[in-house]
């Protein structure tokens, strides 16, 4: 017989007790019913993907404004439920399940379809907790949903899961956006009328599509206006179209979208957010600054608005020194710096993996003369950026910048460029590392005709923009110069080859 110990309290003798008669047979069946369902818990958002924090600060931030949209404001609460459990406080993770619950069973009559995760998270919640009769419950309601709201194939998903889903997808971390915008897919398949999964891939595709030669190509241009057209109020999808049409030169269209949208919903820290994105890729750096300001005012811990406040600033920095008028700036300049790195720092502060506001941080490291600093935090890029899978042509990139202007290693710099246009060869960071080779290499032509590492690098770049004949050709005159390069000698091998 099973005797409790009196110094505990009744709830923890309950749980000891539960744990103590629990068969373990009993739980291996329980685990496997509990990794068939659909929620947070199966879908492999693992903590060493995210910034926690961040992630936290932003779902408090959409509830915040979603508090009129009870689907909208419970979707963030069932997320920020499985937030707080990956940060050990199963309590509130459990509080925020149940507002989630709440919020749902508002919603009227077939809520039961949009409660199919959030049960689905309550069943894993109970059974980390060790309440195992809770568990089976949720479990019990969630075969009674399938029962009511059957999805004619095993292998088949409703569509708010499918959509819910997405939405996690999107939030949860940059390598996460592929799979985002396969669920908005799938739930359009199943209700290609639906305004919310119109919207999510519109912005899933807005996330991830390389921009394609024209605009009646893109499918993030048809999608958003397949998505402005099933929901004409939301001046985010608006925003986005007007910034995508941008890059297409497609200006008076884009800046219409863009007024309208600030028009229809000024208050809106997202539509502020990328209005000043907008202003800022035109030129109109200070109204961007306002705009960005006036975002910060409402929701200072966005690390997103305090890296577009640094970007400005750069910005304005960079026209100083393309106009011509940084001489005798040197106290405007120094104190746009200065501005870069506060925000920039307040930008990696609140989200610790923020890879790129890493870089451009350790950028001005170097612009302000702190070596030392900036080495460490390149290195600290570095090793986040490969913990976290995420790309590293950007970081090559930056570092090389970091070498060629402040520790003057050319070497170093072309390693790191090489490195770039290797692994990003179609990106913007990449196609800059190719023009900062080609400019090295041309400058060291004209000190020394005969520098067959010059000719080198040429030849490594127009392999790698797909001008074989042109890379060839520097191969060669690079061979003359060095005969025993075993690097050129192979490459030219190569486009010979491919040339035949």
């Amino acid at each position: 017989m099973l005797i409790p110990d009196i110094r505990l309290s009744m709830k923890q003798q309950l749980h000891v007790f539960n744990k103590l008669t629990w068969n373990p047979s009993d739980d291996r069946a329980l685990k496997t019913k509990l990794l068939q369902l659909e929620c947070h818990f199966t879908w492999a958002l693992t903590k060493e993907n995210a910034d926690l924090s961040d992630l936290q600060s932003r779902l408090e931030d959409q509830i915040e404004l979603d508090l009129g949209k009870k689907v909208g404001a419970a979707r963030s609460y069932c997320f920020l439920g499985y937030v707080r459990y990956l940060q050990g406080f199963l309590d509130d993770a459990l509080a925020n399940l149940l507002k989630s619950e709440e919020l749902t069973r508002e919603h009227g009559e077939d809520c039961e379809r949009f409660l199919i995760i959030t049960y689905g998270n309550l069943a894993w919640l109970h059974y980390y907790r060790g309440s195992y009769s809770q568990c089976k419950s949720f479990l019990e309601k969630l075969v009674g949903i399938k029962e009511k709201f059957p999805t004619g194939s095993p292998t088949m998903l409703h569509p708010e899961v499918y959509g819910e889903k997405g939405w996690t997808f999107l939030k949860f971390a940059f390598k996460y956006y592929e799979k985002a915008k396969e669920c908005f897919r799938r739930a359009l398949e199943l209700e290609p009328d639906d305004s919310e999964w119109n919207a999510g891939y519109a912005i899933a595709l807005y996330r991830t599509e390389v921009e394609p030669p024209k605009s009646e190509d893109s499918l993030t241009v048809k999608q958003l206006r397949l998505a402005i057209d099933k929901n004409p109020g939301d001046a985010v999808l608006m925003v986005l179209l007007g910034l995508r049409l941008a890059v297409f030169k497609q200006y008076n269209e884009s800046e219409k979208l863009v007024d309208e949208a600030f028009e229809m919903d000024p208050s809106n820290p997202h539509v502020i957010r990328y209005v000043g994105k907008y202003f800022r890729h035109g030129g109109s750096v200070d109204r961007s600054i306002a705009l960005f300001k006036r975002a910060v005012e409402r929701t200072n811990n966005s690390a997103f608005l305090h890296h577009q406040l640094a970007l400005c600033y750069k910005r304005k920095k960079a026209d100083l020194y393309s106009k011509g008028g940084a001489r005798g700036k040197g106290r405007e300049i120094k104190q746009l710096i200065r501005q870069c790195i506060h925000h920039l720092q307040l930008a990696t502060t609140l989200k610790s993996n923020f890879i790129i506001a890493m870089a451009e941080l350790a950028l001005h490291y170097g612009e302000s003369n702190d070596i030392a600093r900036a080495e460490d935090m390149f290195q600290t890029t570095f090793k986040v950026a490969k913990e976290n899978h995420e790309k590293l042509h950007p970081i090559h990139c930056y570092y090389g910048e970091f070498q060629q202007y402040r520790k003057k290693s050319e070497t170093l710099a072309v390693k790191h460029y090489k490195e770039c246009l290797t692994l990003g060869q179609d990106t913007t960071d990449g196609k800059r590392s190719a023009r900062s080779l080609k400019k090295l290499a041309e400058k060291r032509l004209v000190r020394d005709p005969r520098d067959g590492e010059a000719f080198g690098i040429l030849g490594f770049v127009h392999k790698a923009e797909g001008e074989r004949q042109q890379a060839l050709e520097c191969y060669e005159k690079a061979l003359q110069f060095d005969l025993k390069n075993d690097e050129y000698l192979s490459a030219l091998c190569d486009l010979r080859l491919s040339l035949q």
